[in-house]
């Protein structure tokens, strides 16, 4: 059953970062050749594409987030022991869980405001609605960093991030 729902969120995952950016190429592409071509274009174009800036770079962050596939720079990894590369590890995962919980807490008290001053984008869309995905990405992060932390403290491997 977890795992079914594994597969059905890396399926989303992935399917709204396609939905996302096919729908920015398509939409920048437009607003090009109706600008150049027919001096018209679409007022909102522009800032639904910062919107959907914001989207893709959560999401992203969220599909790297589920094999711990973020940057990382490995330079004491190689000359320790196993042991102390593991405790280093469960560590990295509890701040980074720390710190995107932080994030998560902000950035939904920032969308809180915004839902308080009844802010709009796209004409008459309420703000909150857009901008919930920052919490809700950044809380979805710190839970999985917090679970390779759990699993890490379990003794439980983890499997190797792509290179």
């Amino acid at each position: 059953m977890i795992q079914r729902l594994e597969q059905a969120g890396k399926a989303f995952e992935d399917a709204l970062l396609v939905v996302i950016l096919g729908g920015m190429i398509l939409l920048a592409a437009a607003q090009i050749v109706l600008r150049n071509f027919f001096d018209i274009g679409f007022i909102w174009s522009d800032e639904l594409l910062r919107l959907l800036v914001l989207w893709l770079a959560v999401a992203g962050a969220v599909a790297a987030s589920r094999k711990d596939r973020h940057i990382s720079i490995a330079v004491l990894d190689r000359f320790l022991s196993p042991g102390i590369n593991q405790v280093i590890r469960i560590v990295l995962d509890l701040f980074t869980a720390s710190v995107c919980g932080l994030i998560a807490w902000h950035s939904l008290k920032f969308v809180m405001g915004s839902y308080e001053y009844d802010d709009r984008l796209l004409g008459d869309i309420p703000a909150w609605i857009l901008q919930s995905v920052m919490p809700a990405g950044f809380a979805l992060i710190a839970w999985r960093y917090l679970l390779f932390a759990i699993r890490g403290l379990s003794g439980k491997q983890r499997a190797e991030p792509a290179s």
